[in-house]
């Protein structure tokens, strides 16, 4: 027996009857062999963790744009304390903690410079439109390893789709993702607010501090017991319905607040334009685009989708570099 083989029996000895095993999964689009120590969720988890995708998000922007400060969120740092929300419920949940981890590290993967103002710009321009959550998918099966993608299970692929509000996973271990994302960002982006003294913790509606805590360690202790709570025992992953309700409406005084506020959003109108000039600039000089999204349009991909694609893989600097680089007038030399 394998090292493997021997994690599976433990999975199946240990986990919930509602867990999803490694042994039962759907597999991958690609068949290959299996590795002798790591079941197939932990071997995904890996992937993710080591591709370039997972390593840009430390440069992408999370809500604050650019933020003068070193202690500010960015989507990498996101990615993780979704990782170790998702982790935590799991593991008092007796489900596949592998499985989540794998999601909640790739389920941003697709997002675009410059947060969900870079989303929108490209849903706006875009013929077929751009879902960073798509995009996600798009990245792990076709834009890493030079076009071969990661060859993710499907259970994993199926979590990075589907981690969104409208949408819903088929796996429990999706599920605890998809909550522990919209717990994340609720909970770091008032802390990140109140840092950028956008917002006070006073300023929160005491309705919902009443039920939820008064301070960012109050409300993730609430959130995660409230889970762990409803959801034992259960084939669904769940809140109370006061706690869901005072979720919900801390999210939209959130929107009211934070991510609509002129203060903290002053710079987004002038990164939105960046990212369309980008956009059509490209659409122009397809040519100008990096070898290996260029030789995409010859296996019959769309143009303006190859330009998403490498559009959407940029860092915020990178962004502005090649805008400057594109557009910016540089200082006339003479070559000596």
């Amino acid at each position: 027996m394998t090292i493997r083989e021997t994690m599976e029996l433990l999975e199946r000895t240990n986990l919930s009857p509602y867990a999803t095993l490694s042994e039962n999964s759907r597999g991958r689009d690609r068949e290959e062999a299996q590795c002798d120590i790591r079941p197939v969720f932990q071997r995904d988890r890996d992937r993710i963790l080591h591709c370039k995708s997972f390593r840009r998000l430390m440069h992408k922007t999370q809500v604050f744009l650019a933020p003068k400060g070193d202690h500010y969120r960015t989507r990498l740092t996101h990615t993780l304390e979704v990782s170790q929300n998702a982790r935590t419920i799991a593991k008092a949940l007796r489900l596949n903690e592998d499985l989540v981890e794998a999601i909640a590290l790739g389920h941003d993967l697709g997002h675009t410079p410059f947060g969900h103002a870079g989303e929108h710009v490209l849903n706006e321009i875009c013929e077929d439109g751009f879902k960073h959550n798509e995009q996600s998918v798009r990245v792990v099966e076709k834009l890493e390893k030079d076009g071969a993608g990661l060859n993710l299970t499907w259970e994993v692929r199926d979590g990075i789709l589907n981690h969104q509000t409208s949408l819903m996973p088929a796996t429990l271990e999706g599920k605890v993702v998809r909550l522990s994302d919209k717990i994340a960002y609720i909970n770091h982006d008032i802390d990140d607010a109140i840092r950028a003294r956008v917002l006070r913790e006073e300023d929160i509606p005491m309705e919902y501090r009443e039920v939820l805590g008064n301070t960012t360690r109050n409300r993730l202790n609430t959130f995660i017991h409230n889970i762990i709570t409803n959801s034992q025992g259960k084939n669904d992953i769940c809140m109370s319905q006061e706690v869901a309700h005072a979720m919900q409406g801390l999210r939209g005084f959130m929107f009211k607040s934070v991510y609509t506020n002129p203060v903290a959003k002053g710079e987004e109108k002038r990164a939105m334009e960046l990212v369309e000039r980008l956009f059509y600039y490209y659409m122009e000089h397809i040519e100008k685009l990096p070898e290996h999204y260029y030789k995409m349009l010859g296996e019959g991909e769309k143009k303006e989708r190859v330009v998403c694609d490498y559009i959407a893989g940029m860092t915020d600097q990178y962004a502005i570099a090649k805008f400057e680089e594109i557009f910016v007038p540089k200082a006339w030399q003479v070559n000596k």
